[in-house]
């Protein structure tokens, strides 16, 4: 059992020319924030020449342009360093599946083995477990729960910055539910998954009887 005090987090965030990387969008920005014994700090960052254009709703939106990343290196020169922070850590990330896809995909185009073992923490499944009341769980509406300051919002080293924090919280808030380690955090969240997936999967009218209530 790893008390989260004992965790060795790293969070991670990546901009990208678009949303889809199996239809060839690239990363132009990575950051890895590493959080341990209650601390954050900057593990790495790196703009990232992604050899293809920029669309400029990306640009509107990041600020990242082409001309920004123009001198930048490109992945395959980042990505060594990049892999000696992110190993032997939990990978963590606000929408985890994003950027743990974007990053396996721009590992495996350059031939390296980068991501850590075991399966990355999303914090919007945190939130969405231990914020409920919450109208929405994105970075900004948590950060905000959290007082949280994002310092520059949609570039990859604000954001995880702010993750890190909200992730503070968050375990703060799990702690306070009785769960107190990593080991019992993922088993709770698949718990709570599970749970929401069956009555979810039940006829209108079951779920509508209050049946199930105490699950």
């Amino acid at each position: 059992m790893r008390a989260f005090e004992d965790c060795r987090f790293v969070v991670v965030d990546v901009e990208t020319t678009g949303t889809s990387h199996g239809l060839g969008d690239r990363v132009t920005e990575v950051a890895a924030v590493v959080f341990e014994a209650g601390e954050v700090t900057d593990g790495f960052h790196s703009l990232v020449n992604p050899q293809r254009p920029i669309p400029p709703r990306i640009t509107a939106l990041t600020g990242i342009s082409n001309a920004t990343v123009a001198g930048a290196p490109v992945f395959g020169d980042v990505a060594d360093k990049l892999a000696v922070v992110l190993r032997n850590r939990t990978f963590v990330a606000h929408n985890a599946p994003f950027d743990w896809g974007f990053l396996t995909m721009e590992f495996a185009r350059v031939g390296r083995v980068g991501l850590p073992d075991g399966d990355p923490l999303c914090t919007v499944r945190l939130a969405r477990r231990l914020l409920a009341h919450l109208p929405r769980r994105n970075l900004d509406a948590v950060a905000h729960h959290y007082g949280v300051a994002i310092e520059s919002r949609h570039r990859a080293l604000g954001d995880a910055r702010a993750t890190a924090l909200v992730l503070k919280g968050l375990l703060h808030d799990a702690e306070r539910q009785g769960v107190e380690s990593l080991d019992a955090l993922r088993r709770w969240m698949a718990r709570r998954a599970y749970v929401r997936k069956r009555r979810t999967a039940l006829p209108t009218w079951v779920r509508d009887s209050g049946l199930g209530e105490g699950a």
